[in-house]
């Protein structure tokens, strides 16, 4: 590790390498059961079956009046069917029933209301009816027994609907990834910093982004640049599935955090070909995956959607989804190291109904600047192979931040 401190990143892993290095182990096999009302978002453990059927029971899709389709044969404008109205369906007796009615025993349709007229204790039928014309049949939407979700499906709010309407209240889900956020550096202060100090708030984003990614954090104090200190750290949260660390990652002096881990595990990463945030180094403790993201905030931040992200599905069971786009118009040129993957900021004007909006960047560099991100619409990817993409070209920005 001293050597590498000496030398510098001569040599930088690819993002998708280094994400597939990351990814190779298994996912978390601990799961538990819980009430539907907490489980939005979470992911299926065990494929799903319905209970009951839904409807339960034969019912009216529409207002209008329960029958027999017989006794509408031939039925038209000119020439209605008259029917008497009644409490029970029979010969030439109709029942008035509401959009959701169970369908009274003898009916075998519904004509909707518009299409028969009352006249005194007669209904003129004026339209023709099908047997099982306007009637939802038991089991329409659902049958029971019938196979719902797989294992690995992540629940949303209508998924939870469909469960409770088939007489499911709680479902075995995956347990949430363990995860601890580390902050180190010794010039880290929680607030009101002096000369020389900095405010933290890597532990905060990182931890509230790792939370919504479906996480479950530990956020620890600040650790000081200290060999024992950090290994001390480190050892207290291998009880989780993942402990990620903030700062101390690079090859200065101060950034021990890649020589612990090494000598408590393996660090198979060390320097990946992204901008901002290349001193990442990615790493194995007896099992426990360790993901060091660089001090810089900005760095902190891309590496951590680019590597905590799917790490986190991939525990979980299930794939990562692509963040959604946007097309823009590029305003300004963006350069771009070949052979590097960039993520530049941008913010985004205009828009609408003539034509898509002006993407600008905010700072293609400055990976400490956090206003550079926070204040922007997303960011776009120059791919690797690329020195940069040219002002006017249309770009697609990744709203890296939404909430899904």
């Amino acid at each position: 590790m001293s050597d590498l401190r000496e030398a510098g990143f001569k040599e930088r892993t690819r993002i998708d390498e280094a994400r597939r290095r990351l990814l190779d182990t298994p996912p978390i096999d601990r799961t538990e059961r819980l009430s539907l009302s907490v489980v939005d978002g979470r992911v299926l453990a065990e494929p799903i079956e319905a209970i009951r059927d839904v409807p339960h029971y034969p019912r009216a899709a529409v207002d209008g009046w329960a029958l027999r389709a017989a006794d509408t044969f031939g039925a038209s404008a000119r020439s209605p069917a008259v029917l008497r109205p009644a409490d029970a369906v029979g010969p030439d007796r109709a029942v008035r029933v509401h959009t959701g009615s169970e369908l009274p025993e003898g009916a075998d349709a519904v004509v909707m209301i518009e299409d028969v007229e009352r006249i005194g204790d007669e209904l003129e039928v004026l339209d023709a009816a099908a047997g099982g014309e306007n009637v939802a049949p038991v089991g329409e939407d659902v049958s029971a027994g019938q196979r719902l979700y797989d294992p690995g499906h992540r629940l949303r709010p209508s998924d939870l609907g469909l469960l409770k309407a088939t007489g499911i209240d709680a479902v075995p889900v995956a347990e949430r990834p363990e995860i601890a956020v580390i902050p180190t550096g010794e010039e880290l202060v929680q607030s009101d910093p002096g000369p020389g100090e900095v405010v933290e708030t890597n532990r905060f984003t990182v931890s509230r982004l790792a939370d919504r990614w479906g996480a479950d954090v530990t956020r620890r104090g600040i650790v000081t640049d200290a060999h024992e200190a950090l290994r001390a750290a480190i050892q207290r949260d291998l009880t989780r599935d993942v402990v990620v660390t903030t700062g101390g990652s690079s090859v200065g002096e101060r950034d021990l955090v890649p020589e612990v881990v090494s000598e408590l595990g393996e660090v198979f990463v060390h320097g990946v070909a992204l901008k901002p945030g290349h001193p990442v180094a990615l790493g194995r403790i007896e099992g426990v995956t360790v993901v060091m993201l660089p001090g810089y905030p900005v760095a902190a931040i891309v590496n951590a959607v680019q590597f905590l992200r799917p790490l986190i599905d991939h525990l979980r069971g299930t794939p990562t989804e692509p963040v959604p786009t946007r097309s823009a118009t590029l305003a300004r040129k963006i350069e771009s190291e070949p052979g590097v993957r960039t993520f530049a900021r941008v913010t985004l004007e205009g828009g609408g109904g003539d034509g898509p909006p002006e993407a600008t960047p905010t700072r293609v560099s400055g990976s400490g600047v956090l206003s550079s991100v926070a204040l922007a619409d997303g960011w776009v990817v120059v791919p690797e192979p690329s020195e940069g993409i040219e002002a006017g070209e249309t770009v697609a920005v990744e709203n890296w931040e939404y909430n899904g």
